[in-house]
């Protein structure tokens, strides 16, 4: 006997008595959502407005930065190594963010949980990759000129700085946060156990 069909003859008694599902060739997962009820509305409506009204950066008039500058701040006392390490990518990126064909308010939106939430659980080493215009009135050279000036508005931001090349060029930042006061007892502890 031909081994295809033996094959053949074996899955069909194998399948007995499976019968197809009928209508439509999906499964059924359980009810469909109901839309949001009016109290889950307004809940979601005051968080987003909490949010807003703590969103501190501001979108005012910003002097734009000429497209092919790098974009550079630190902080008193951060050293210029420290600079030089962040630039290069000497840090490994612990979080990033993508803002790139993004609308100004919703990077401003973004922008505001990503720096707290990474300060928050103790990450410093940060990668924003915004893109980079040719135009100084482009919309990624906007961006970039207020993503310059929003950086500064945090006192988690120790320093910023234009990545290199590999890591975006003018179109991405470095971003250097500076450690917790959570991150800092440990820091303390830890060099307190190894000392004895």
């Amino acid at each position: 006997m031909n081994q295809s069909l033996s094959d053949d003859r074996d899955f069909r008694a194998m399948m007995g008595d499976v019968k197809p599902l009928r209508g439509h060739n999906r499964a059924e997962t359980g009810k469909k959502r109901a839309n949001a009820t009016e109290a889950q509305r307004a809940r979601r409506e005051a968080a987003e407005e909490t949010l807003g009204e703590r969103n501190f950066l501001s979108d005012d008039f910003v002097d734009l930065v000429p497209p092919f500058d790098p974009i550079a701040f630190r902080r008193e006392g951060i050293q210029q190594g420290v600079m030089d390490k962040l630039k290069h990518g000497g840090y490994p990126v612990q979080a990033q963010l993508h803002l790139n064909r993004r609308p100004l308010a919703e990077c401003r939106r973004l922008l505001f949980p990503f720096i707290q939430d990474a300060y928050a659980h103790d990450l410093r080493s940060l990668l924003i990759v915004h893109g980079r215009g040719r135009d100084i009135d482009s919309p990624a050279n906007v961006l970039r000129s207020y993503l310059a000036k929003w950086l500064t508005q945090f006192d988690e931001v120790q320093a910023y700085i234009s990545a290199q090349s590999a890591d975006g060029g003018l179109g991405a930042t470095w971003v250097m946060l500076r450690k917790s006061d959570r991150a800092k007892a440990n820091n303390r502890e830890r060099q307190q156990k190894r000392r004895g």
